[in-house]
């Protein structure tokens, strides 16, 4: 029973150590809105915003939320440009960030016209 435990104690002690490091990327969609950030960390590289569909005269915008409550910009409207892969039709806007942000705080997009605005927790 004792070596049972060792190696069940071992293996999570090993799972512990093995684990992937922190990483601020990660997508989320909420309705035809979506996010992308990519990064490390607490360092955010870049963000991307999608919206399906073509939409004349889109925009984008970048916010920092903590508990639920707005922070500030992070980056301001941005106009989208219409692209197209694999007859799938979208908005595209992105931004070169390279800043860090608190943990648990979230990055949101927000498009013109559009009460949906999906978010990302950043996360160590």
């Amino acid at each position: 029973m004792r070596k049972i435990m060792c190696v069940a104690v071992s293996v999570m002690v090993w799972g512990c150590l093995g684990q992937a490091p922190a990483s601020a990327s990660g997508t989320a969609e909420d309705g035809p809105v979506g996010i992308g950030v990519m990064g490390e960390g607490l360092k955010v590289r870049e963000v991307r915003a999608l919206l399906d569909g073509w939409q004349d005269g889109a925009r984008a915008r970048v916010s920092l939320w903590q508990g639920g409550a707005y922070v500030r910009t992070v980056r301001g409207w941005k106009a989208t440009s219409a692209r197209e892969t694999r007859g799938h039709r979208f908005e595209y806007a992105a931004w070169k960030i390279n800043k860090s942000f608190p943990h648990r705080s979230q990055l949101c997009v927000e498009f013109t016209g559009h009460d949906r605005m999906p978010c990302v927790t950043i996360k160590r």
